[in-house]
């Protein structure tokens, strides 16, 4: 039987360690952390995609980066695959947001082909390319994503987390636990 705990326990661990030093409950810290990652990703997504926008810059990374798909395998380094894995990837979320939601060009719930941004037309190339350098960027700062969220946690939970549970806890007529 496999120990499913097992590769979590580091950061139960770590979460387990601040709520201590920090007096916040183990389960706010949680939550908190959960929803700082989110919001650390969604907020990003958005301004950089309207930044490449009026900068023009999507289509011209993703276009040099296309450049480099053809390059031979010997010729890549570990940066270049990357970047090519980056914007492959990029390319598929942004045809699925865009179908499932009816941005970046797409009609909500439209099928089509995964097709790349060089063979998909004016506008659409360029919202596609835009949300392509988006989710690269957003993907390429995980580290410091995870970092923040674990830096700002315990202040949100007690800002924020602790107060909505200790009120939904007063409205439910039950006596908040303490530490």
């Amino acid at each position: 039987m496999s120990n499913s705990g097992g590769r979590f326990a580091p950061y139960r661990n770590a979460f387990t360690a601040i709520s201590g030093r920090t007096g916040t409950p183990l389960s706010s810290l949680i939550v908190s952390f959960a929803i700082l990652h989110e919001l650390t990703a969604i907020v990003p997504v958005v301004g950089i995609f309207y930044a490449a926008r009026s900068l023009g810059a999507g289509e011209h990374v993703v276009n040099a980066v296309a450049l480099k798909r053809g390059d031979s395998i010997d010729d890549q380094s570990w940066v270049n695959t990357q970047l090519i894995s980056l914007v492959d990837e990029g390319e598929r979320w942004a045809g699925r947001v865009g179908r499932r939601y009816g941005i970046f060009g797409f009609e909500k719930g439209e099928l089509v082909d995964q097709a790349r941004t060089s063979d998909l037309p004016g506008k659409l190339a360029g919202d596609v390319a835009n949300a392509v350098l988006a989710y690269g960027a957003v993907k390429a700062l995980l580290p410091v994503r995870i970092g923040l969220s674990l830096y700002v946690s315990p202040m949100f939970s007690r800002a924020v987390v602790e107060p909505i549970r200790l009120g939904s806890l007063r409205l439910l007529g039950r006596r908040p636990k303490s530490l």
